[in-house]
């Protein structure tokens, strides 16, 4: 963008202290407060410093909202049985009403009252909120849930001895005639998909409000000079908030579903469901609070306004003023037309659509991800995503901004930094690939072209295809099966509180000589064999996954995040500068939405749905019902591991190569306008 400038003999005929005082006098647009909450003592805070605070710790809380989504994404899964694809269709919610209205709301919001419409669309997020935990109160826990609860045990009058024998008794080797081969009749229900979809299309809307029009009014309110110090502490107080969201996540999901049942298993097993629903409360109310005193701010702040008063007065009608033009349709195509025609913008958006392109799953996916490669479980994975990497971003962000604010760099040098930062994210992410768990990859029976096949010699004659994921380990700790029916196993006997299952024909019988020992000291008349009473038709299986060492690869995983996070976070304010310094003053907002409209297009949206089809391509094994699959409930680690990754780095390297384009045209682009701002500052003071 260029600028105008006059000579300095002429600046100073024209600016002296008169024109300064002239400009000092508060009008409705530097007026700080609303209806009766107006006053000399809220004016005050109608400073850069309240802003950036107040505009960071909403950000804050924003963010939180989607990393607590993310990090409950797997309890959502198995609460309404719903596979990864739906879940990225559901994500992809408040990406399209970006897409829609993004580039509307930025032009015509853009040149009204921002921070009251930036308080809007928070009102949005806070319907978001509510919305998204609605489900359980229309649906409860649910019954796979409550079946597990101490007090459904007691309170159902058909929860005699019998009943709970014959419970057990689905979960193991059975003949096709058994009342236990009988489909699961609840299936994932569509309404709670619907609601949860709903509630992310309502929530883009305060997204684009919030993102468009709140980076413009801080650009346009502060010196140039000092934007990048101020967006990067924004920011920084900003990537606090996924490590408050998955924090938060932590916390719920080790509470049980229904807080007020006493559970019967612990939140390591994999049917543990945690109360999801219980942060998003917290979340709508702190949401509330903070946007309801960004409604509080004036159009201009009152020094930015002394600023371009002066900027005017500067001309001294040697060089006029083009006149602004009314907002209407024809104004914002012909606003678009320059945007497009921008190389620089459009080169820095495209690489910006490749970036979010590949970095996507890790920020939706992530919990996931490390819960099927590492076997971590639930809660832990939500607080790890959410404290590790999360906090080596929010240092990359703000360092980056304090060295820029200070040394200043052409735009060539900031263009160049992002080229190298794109070339260390392509080769971390390649690395992921490698940095699986053996152990873990290897802990179910695989056929040679990857697949889990559950039916085999050894239990087909079981039928155990509507069994549920339960899973026990082989007696030599080797092999994990999806169920004791799909070991083979026909007996199980209550062992000092615990299922030790017997008889299996998927087994071998080596060491079983200490199992029947455990049996027999344990034989009280409190502990009966349920079915059978024939120890020596097969092998030993105890509940659970086997156990497996994961930690030494999950730590070197954790280094590499960190790595990536912190490099990334270091681009992201000088992504910033290029994409408001290359556009006219006027043009601000609308580049910023207009470039959420691309990337909600062409990043957004098709980047869930896409790994999510990559995760379930991954699946080996899904819940059955009778309307046909619900969750995952185990994944092929090596298959998702590359897969994966190496689509993720092929976007990265398409997006660095277009970092390169923007590093060959921002030749000649002005970053700073010192010159001019700390003559005005002098004049200020």
């Amino acid at each position: 963008m260029e600028t105008n400038h006059v000579s300095n003999k002429h600046k100073t005929k024209c600016l002296d202290q008169n024109s300064f005082k002239t400009v000092t006098t508060l009008t409705e647009d530097t007026t700080c407060g609303i209806w009766f909450l107006k006053g000399h003592w809220i004016q005050h805070f109608a400073n850069k410093k309240a802003y950036v605070f107040l505009y960071g710790l909403l950000g804050c809380v924003f963010s939180a909202a989607y990393a607590y989504f993310n990090g409950t994404i797997t309890t959502l899964e198995k609460r309404f049985k719903i596979p990864s694809r739906t879940t990225g269709i559901i994500t992809v919610g408040n990406d399209l009403s970006q897409l829609f209205v993004s580039v509307i709301l930025s032009y015509y919001a853009g040149r009204g009252h921002r921070p009251r419409w930036m308080a809007l669309g928070m009102y949005t997020v806070v319907l978001f909120c509510l919305l998204t935990a609605l489900p359980h109160f229309l649906y409860g826990a649910g019954s796979d849930a409550l079946s597990l609860t101490v007090e459904h045990r007691i309170n159902d009058h058909n929860a005699t001895i019998e009943a709970l024998e014959r419970e057990r008794k689905k979960a193991l080797c059975h003949h096709k005639n058994s009342t236990a081969s009988e489909c699961e009749i609840e299936g994932g229900n569509y309404s709670p998909q619907l609601i949860l979809f709903i509630a992310q299309f309502i929530s883009g809307i305060g997204g684009s409000l919030y993102y468009t029009l709140g980076v413009s009014y801080m650009d346009d309110n502060i010196k140039k000079s000092k934007t990048p110090a101020l967006f990067s502490f924004s920011y920084f107080i900003r990537m606090l908030g996924p490590a408050i969201g998955y924090g938060l996540a932590s916390f719920c999901l080790k509470l049980y579903i229904s807080p007020t049942l006493t559970p019967t298993i612990d939140n390591n097993d994999p049917r543990w469901l945690g109360a999801w629903w219980l942060g998003w409360i917290i979340l709508a109310i702190i949401l509330f609070v903070f946007a309801s005193l960004l409604a509080l701010f004036p159009k201009t702040l009152p020094r930015a306004a002394v600023r371009k008063e002066m900027l005017k007065k500067q001309s001294c009608a040697v060089f006029e003023a083009e006149p602004e033009l009314p907002t209407s349709f024809k104004d914002m195509v012909v606003t678009f037309k320059r945007l497009i025609s921008n190389p620089t913008l459009m080169l820095n958006n495209f690489a910006a659509i490749f970036y979010f392109l590949g970095y996507m799953p890790y920020w939706i996916f992530l919990p996931k991800y490390i819960e099927t490669q590492y076997r971590q479980s639930a809660s832990a994975s939500s607080l790890i995503t959410g404290s590790a990497g999360l906090v080596f971003s929010a240092i990359g962000i703000l360092l980056s901004g304090l060295i820029i604010s200070k040394y200043k760099p052409r735009a060539r040098y900031l263009a160049a930094w992002n080229v190298i930062v794109g070339a260390i994210s392509v080769l971390g992410i390649v690395s992921y690939a490698y940095l699986g768990c053996a152990e873990n990859d290897n802990r179910a029976p695989l056929l040679p072209n990857g697949e889990l096949n559950p039916v085999t010699e050894c239990n087909s004659h079981c039928f155990c295809d509507y069994v549920k994921y339960n899973p026990v380990c082989s007696q030599d700790g080797t092999t994990t099966f999806i169920s004791a029916c799909h070991a083979g196993c026909k007996h199980s006997k209550k062992i000092n509180g615990t299922d030790v299952f017997s008889a299996c024909s998927c087994i071998s019988t080596n060491n079983t000589l200490y199992f029947e020992r455990l049996i027999a000291s344990n034989n009280t008349k409190n502990d009966k064999v349920v079915v059978g009473t024939s120890l020596h038709e097969g092998g030993f299986a105890t509940p659970g996954n086997c156990s497996v060492d994961c930690l030494s690869k999950f730590y070197v995983f954790l280094i590499v995040v960190c790595i990536l996070k912190f490099s990334g976070a270091t681009g992201r304010a000088s992504n910033f500068l290029v994409t408001v310094r290359c556009v006219e003053e006027k043009d601000k907002p609308v580049a910023m939405g207009f470039g959420l409209m691309l990337m909600s297009l062409c990043a957004f949206v098709p980047s869930p749905i896409l790994f999510g089809i990559i995760l379930d391509k991954a699946c080996l094994v899904w819940g059955k019902t009778c309307t046909g699959n619900g969750n995952c409930w185990l994944y092929n680690g090596k298959t998702l591991r590359y897969t994966m990754n190496f689509t993720a780095a092929t976007f990265v390297l398409i997006g660095t190569l277009f970092d390169a384009g923007v590093w060959f045209f921002v030749k000649g682009l002005k970053i700073f306008d010192e010159e001019i701002e700390l003559e005005l500052e002098d004049l200020a003071s």
